[in-house]
């Protein structure tokens, strides 16, 4: 019973953080009807309208997500959004989140998992002071949670832009040297290749047909990642648009820079093995061989005395 009810809160947590995340802000299904039925003006449609009453997510669940939106703003205040943007698009704004979404997000979940962790210790018999500290750690996993995910996000994000960038560049290279101009061969790397750096690039290409400069769309590109090889890419262009300077040049140095700090990005990556293998060697495997090769003799000096 203590299980099934642990599971049947957790269930109803995830229901209401998902619902949640979903927008509401279209017509629902009963809405749509409705007005179908008045613009084709069958009989006894006002009496369905006046008798139709809201649905679940405007009477409950939208007042909760303003409120609690409401709140976050409160308590995140105006710079706080500000860096919640900025790890947004670092981490390649997952599942269309926005600011409003996060800050109430973080706010419903730091109040629906203390209520579920304290009513799930009571259930289970533990003691007061033990519930309060259990309720405190979910409370702040829930509020800095969404936090916590966004930068795991971004870190992969950038790890996989980083293992990418020279490939994706020494095509860029290939199309440039091959004839043709900066943006049709970046637009030839977004097509024909996959992963974040190929939807960055897909996106500068979107913000240049919208009438930006190609200095400002690759600057936006450079601040929204925090890869430091990308970034000197995006400078190295910009001077060379500035000053007239031959693309195919500028990119076959990067390209040989690239690769070298990629090469060594991956020594620096190796040489850390070692070092990260002994914890659990240490903690996993010593202990079983000790256990096992000197059990035995543990137990027949016990039993001899």
């Amino acid at each position: 019973m203590v299980l099934l009810l642990a599971v049947v809160l957790i269930g109803c947590a995830i229901a209401v953080l998902g619902r949640a995340l979903v927008s509401t802000d279209g017509p629902t299904g009963l809405e749509r009807s409705l007005a179908s039925l008045e613009q084709m003006g069958t009989p006894g449609a006002n009496e369905l309208v006046a008798e139709a009453e809201p649905a679940f997510a405007d009477r409950v669940l939208r007042p909760l997500q303003e409120r609690a939106l409401t709140i976050g703003r409160r308590i995140t205040g105006a710079d706080k959004a500000e860096r919640i943007r900025h790890r947004l698009e670092l981490a390649g704004n997952p599942m269309d989140w926005t600011v409003d979404r996060v800050v109430g997000m973080k706010v419903i979940a730091a109040v629906a998992l203390p209520v579920i962790g304290l009513a799930y210790t009571q259930v289970i018999g533990m003691s007061l002071g033990t519930s309060v500290l259990v309720s405190g750690g979910l409370l702040l996993l829930g509020f800095f949670g969404p936090d916590l995910y966004l930068y795991n996000r971004a870190e992969h994000r950038s790890e996989e832009i980083r293992r990418t960038l020279a490939d994706a560049v020494d095509l860029l290279t290939i199309s440039v040297e091959a004839g043709l101009g900066f943006d049709a061969a970046l637009q030839q790397v977004a097509r024909n290749t996959e992963g974040p750096l190929a939807q960055e690039f897909s996106r500068v290409l979107r913000e240049m047909q919208l009438g930006k400069g190609r200095s400002d769309a690759l600057r936006a590109l450079s601040e929204r990642s925090n890869v430091d090889d990308l970034k000197v890419f995006v400078g190295s262009m910009v001077q060379a648009d500035a000053f007239g300077i031959s693309i195919s040049q500028v990119l076959r140095v990067q390209t040989a820079e690239i690769r070298v700090k990629r090469r060594q990005h991956a020594e620096a990556k190796a040489q850390q093995v070692p070092v990260k293998i002994m914890i659990p060697v240490v903690i996993c495997i010593l202990p079983c061989l000790f256990a096992i090769v000197m059990g035995p003799a543990a137990l027949r000096i016990m039993s001899s005395f």
